[in-house]
């Protein structure tokens, strides 16, 4: 096991050297120095540098007396009824005085937030659900006064924490950026920033770009152990494997050197098989099923069963193995049916399991068994004047394994159930009279 640790390792650790340049963190970068560009350049007076305590204690936050002189802002953790049910929301409150131009002065409001948990110089900013920079943007009408001052805790917005992303999961520091703007020239009439430390319960854009990168690791494990389970990694199914994982790290954007390591570590991997090596697929699958949707452990699901069929047959053990890995990483029978269709022609099936193609048991009554088998009948009956050969031959072979399934799991159970319909023969003995017959 603990060879097998030190190859994934290695394959972990090619992998990140291959993947993709960490563009967005230079991104973040430029983000985080216009915003202390906007705030060196602004008036102290309109943009105190105040914040709500990071211990997030709201009994002192509460008794607090801001100075009502310039602008303070805080915030609240909270919920709201809504037409689907009750979401979690952050409740912004301002306290203090706003200084417009005049009076009747058009204002809106702008509030951006920083998750400055590493500090300040690797702050990253947090993210719209369409991958945007968040930001709210409220119309605040027209302040009464030239100073216009909010003696008592104001709720001026309440954001919704599944409208954002988090860098990433667990406890996280947040810096909320407060912004009271002119509507007629972008200029900024006030501002505040606060910190609340708040436990993300969901994984980051970071965390999710990371469990990608570590998946694709995990999926070439997998097909590799999918190559191994007859004994023989033929040639053909190694390529594929190597090309699937080129193909999934951008090497067209990486070193040699990256390449380099790259192919390495898949050579160690294919060695450790070939030496009759093995690991529990299982706590891999799990480990999977952890960090993606279903949808990505379909996209594994899809390269193993290609590796399957690359030597042109898949063995029985080879499909049993492939049910497994779908099962441990929880994609639905059906889903994996379709899968399997659509990657594995039945020709290239050395057993026909009509259980794996079909999804009909030996415990099902004959009703379910019934439906089950009708479903797949009218669905292959509908390609058999298919314009595409291939389509026509395996409707044509679908459609003759649903009718030995009808006579094995159906036929034979009607067969059954009429006999014990059959009135019981009655065993006892006529007695026959002495003497004779007359």
């Amino acid at each position: 096991m603990s060879g097998l640790l030190i190859l994934l390792l290695l394959a972990v650790m090619a992998c990140a050297v291959a993947f993709f340049p960490d563009e967005i963190s230079r991104l973040y970068g430029r983000l985080l120095n216009v915003l202390r560009q906007k705030y060196e350049q602004t008036d102290v007076q309109n943009l105190p540098q105040q914040s709500c305590p990071a211990e997030n204690n709201e009994t002192d936050v509460a008794q607090s007396k801001p100075d009502l002189d310039v602008l303070d802002c805080r915030i609240r953790q909270t919920n709201r009824q809504e037409e689907n049910g009750v979401v979690d929301v952050f409740s912004v409150e301002l306290c203090g005085t706003i200084h417009a131009p005049g009076d009747n002065h058009h204002a809106v409001l702008v509030i951006s937030i920083l998750d400055v948990t590493d500090g300040e110089n690797n702050a990253r900013p947090v993210q719209a659900a369409d991958s945007s920079f968040f930001s709210h943007n409220a119309d605040l009408g027209r302040l009464p006064q030239q100073k216009t001052t909010l003696s008592e805790w104001t709720s001026v917005a309440k954001l919704r924490t599944d409208q954002f992303l988090l860098p990433r999961k667990g406890n996280r520091s947040l810096q909320f950026n407060i912004s009271i703007l002119s509507a007629q020239d972008d200029g900024e009439l006030a501002g505040a920033r606060c910190s609340y430390l708040y436990d993300n319960p969901s994984f980051g854009y970071m965390d999710v770009q990371d469990n990608i990168k570590h998946s694709k690791t995990l999926a070439v494990a997998l097909a590799f152990a999918v190559s191994a389970v007859d004994a023989k990694m033929s040639e053909c199914e190694i390529e594929l494997i190597k090309k699937w994982a080129k193909d999934n790290i951008d090497l067209a954007r990486s070193s040699d050197k990256a390449e380099q390591e790259l192919d390495r570590a898949l050579n160690e991997v294919i060695a450790f098989y070939r030496e009759g090596n093995k690991f529990d697929c299982y706590d891999i699958c799990r480990e999977i099923v952890e960090i993606i949707p279903v949808a990505g452990r379909c996209e594994i699901i899809e390269l193993c069963l290609n590796v399957a069929k690359a030597s042109g047959s898949v063995a029985a053990e080879e499909l049993r193995f492939l049910k497994d890995l779908a099962n441990w990483m929880e994609i639905d029978g059906e889903r994996f049916r379709e899968l399997m269709e659509k990657v594995i022609p039945l020709e290239m099936h050395e057993v026909k399991d009509v259980e794996s193609i079909l999804g009909v048991t030996s415990d099902m009554n004959t009703e379910i068994a019934r439906a089950r088998l009708n479903k797949e009948y009218v669905k292959w009956n509908a390609r058999v004047t298919n314009t595409n050969p291939d389509i026509q031959s395996q409707a044509d072979q679908m459609l003759k394994l649903i009718a030995e399934a009808r006579a094995k799991y159906i036929q034979q159970d009607d067969s059954v159930q009429e006999e014990k319909k059959k009135p019981a023969r009655s065993t006892k003995k006529v007695p026959v009279k002495q003497g004779g017959i007359k």
